[in-house]
């Protein structure tokens, strides 16, 4: 599936090319014609089916497209209506012109190379300005910077146990916020961002996303390093079993024997 994925984008374009160029006995050549004669589909009539496709086509993105493999994959369900056919494999091509993009979902023949099938998706977008996806990228990656940061913090410090503490900034980053080029902003309340912190995906302009989880284990780690590091300062060290306040003055801070009356002093 891997090696014919660099062969899906080049016959899609083939076949489409073909298709506007109203050669219809060249787009054929693409297709698993065997499977239109078995279904009782006669050359004409596909012809016909396949001047239908091509108005359609050209009249949401014209004629002059440019091309981008998406993604290839093959389903296997327990419900039998989502596998994908044996020997096939589906994919999902790009097609964009000036303004806007669509999508073509096309299911190839693995032996053959052949579409079995291509549908159009109901997509049209506008092409999304890309420059802010990008600046808000270099934000994101503040995100591990920030995690790296607290874990290098922990191990510096006296922290027991530490790798609870690794686990809780590697794990804690939620809720998500995802960045979607042509949805924009939105919000996942119940959705942890593992290792740390973000996800990105940049698969197509329909899937290009950035995600990122609030790093509340690194944010709370580092609270509680310079609540420590302030107690320190007054003189307080959590790391000791009495946990009392160090002085060198011992007038300062008078035990309970020294304050206790005694009976000779009644």
């Amino acid at each position: 599936m891997i090696t014919n994925a660099f062969t899906y984008k080049d016959t899609t374009k083939g076949f489409v090319e073909s298709l506007f160029k109203e050669d219809y006995d060249a787009s054929i050549e693409y297709l698993v014609a065997e499977d239109y004669r078995n279904a009782g589909i006669s050359t004409d009539s596909l012809k016909s089916i396949l001047s239908t496709f091509r108005q359609y086509t050209v009249d949401r993105f014209g004629t002059d497209l440019n091309y981008s493999f998406l993604t290839s994959r093959k389903t296997i369900s327990t419900i039998e209506s989502e596998n994908t056919p044996p020997g096939m494999t589906e994919v999902t091509i790009q097609i964009s012109n000036q303004k806007d993009f669509g999508v073509f979902k096309v299911l190839f023949v693995d032996d053959t190379h052949k579409i079995s099938k291509i549908d159009i998706l109901n997509i049209k977008e506008p092409i999304p300005s890309m420059l802010g996806f990008w600046f808000l990228g270099v934000l994101v990656i503040c995100i591990p910077i920030f995690n790296i940061y607290v874990i290098i913090k922990i191990k510096r410090s006296s922290l027991k146990k530490k790798w609870i503490k690794y686990i809780a900034v590697i794990l804690l980053n939620a809720p998500t916020i995802v960045y979607s080029a042509v949805n924009g902003f939105s919000l996942k309340l119940l959705t942890f961002q593992f290792l740390f912190g973000i996800g990105f995906n940049f698969s197509g302009y329909i899937n290009c996303y950035w995600s990122f989880g609030i790093p509340l284990g690194g944010l709370f780690w580092l609270w509680r390093l310079y609540v420590r590091a302030k107690l320190k300062e007054e003189g307080i060290d959590l790391d000791s079993d009495d946990k009392q306040p160090i002085s060198s003055d011992s007038e300062s801070y008078p035990s309970y024997n020294q304050n206790r009356k005694t009976p000779e002093s009644e």
